[in-house]
Formats: structure tokens, sequence, C-alpha cells
């Protein structure tokens, strides 16, 4: 796989929110900001730039489409954060996941998520997220999967989370996804 010629471990960072003030995507952000030396990590913008999936299409004729599977080919896992919308993923996000079940992106793929809505909210959206994770046959590592409640006070204006507590698990999130993506590596 093409991460094994580094000295380096990339994590891609898909947030699945396409709202400029986030807070899934600030916690992204901080995720960026905190990774430890030997991680590099590298945020995917283009969500809001996939063509709606079409199964008839193979997707080679989308620049968008085709920046994406470039970019899932080249790391060694993935970590989402995404909001819920009406009790399940926003269609963007599942719209970016369609792309992937043909072409087999995620197959085999370390992936994990954190989940910065406060208890009782956001649930719908993680286990939609499991559900299509797992049919997609990416390797879901649970222990990675958090919830680190980010409120949109808790965003400064640099656009990252300052809280101790959440930069805290966001880093443990971080080395566990890491650890697991080296001990599936071949």
């Amino acid at each position: 796989m093409a991460w094994l010629a580094f000295d380096v471990t990339l994590v891609l960072l898909i947030s699945g929110s396409t709202r400029a003030a986030s807070t899934n995507s600030a916690a992204l952000r901080t995720v960026s900001a905190i990774a430890p030396e030997g991680v590099e990590t590298a945020c995917y913008d283009g969500l809001a730039d996939l063509p709606a999936f079409d199964p008839d299409d193979d997707g080679t004729a989308h620049p968008s489409v085709v920046a994406l599977r470039e970019q899932l080919s080249r790391v060694a896992a993935v970590l989402f954060c995404t909001p819920e919308y009406a009790g399940t993923l926003p269609g963007s996000l599942k719209n970016l996941l369609d792309w992937t079940v043909g072409a087999g992106d995620l197959y085999g793929k370390p992936v994990a998520w954190i989940t910065v809505a406060v208890p009782g909210r956001g649930d719908g959206a993680t286990a939609t997220l499991r559900t299509v994770l797992g049919y997609v046959g990416a390797d879901i590592d649970s222990d990675a999967c958090l919830r680190l409640p980010v409120l949109r006070e808790d965003v400064g204006a640099d656009g990252l989370v300052a809280d101790a507590e959440f930069r805290s698990g966001a880093a443990t999130v971080l080395r566990e996804l890491v650890r697991h993506a080296e001990r599936a590596t071949p």
C-alpha cells in the first residue's frame, strides 16, 4: 500500500458537514493541529463538490470523485466527524460513501469517528455511519470511536477547539487509529 513507502502515517480527516462554522470541521482541524510527529493529516475539502452518486457512472469523468479516490488510496486511515441531520447522516456524506462502494475505496481501510454532539444527540448519524462503513468493508476501530462534545462557543477565532479535555480525547483517538493502521499494515 502507498503509505508504506514513507516514515509517516497519513490520516484523511473527513467532516460530514458543509457548514462554514461547523463544530465537526473545527474538531478535525484541531486533530490536525495536534497530530504528533510521524503522523500527517489531510483534511478532505471536496464534500460539496461531489456529484450525486449514480450507480451507472464509474466516477472517472468527475474530477472531484477522482480526487477523492486518489486521496483515499494514499492514506493509512480515515477519521470521520459528522453532524446528524434528520436522525441520520447528512446526505452529502452519505453521497461520498456511496461513491466508495463500487471501487472498494474503503475496503480494509482502518476508520474511526469522533462524535462532537452532546449525549442524546448524534446517535442516528453514528449508527448509520457504522452500518455504511461496515457495508463497504472498512476496518472500523471501535476503540478509537469516541464522543467528545464540542459546543459552538468552544471553537476559537482560529477555528480550533481549545478545550483541554477535547484535545486530550482527540489525541487519544488519533493515536489509537494510527496504532490500528500500523497493526493492519501487511
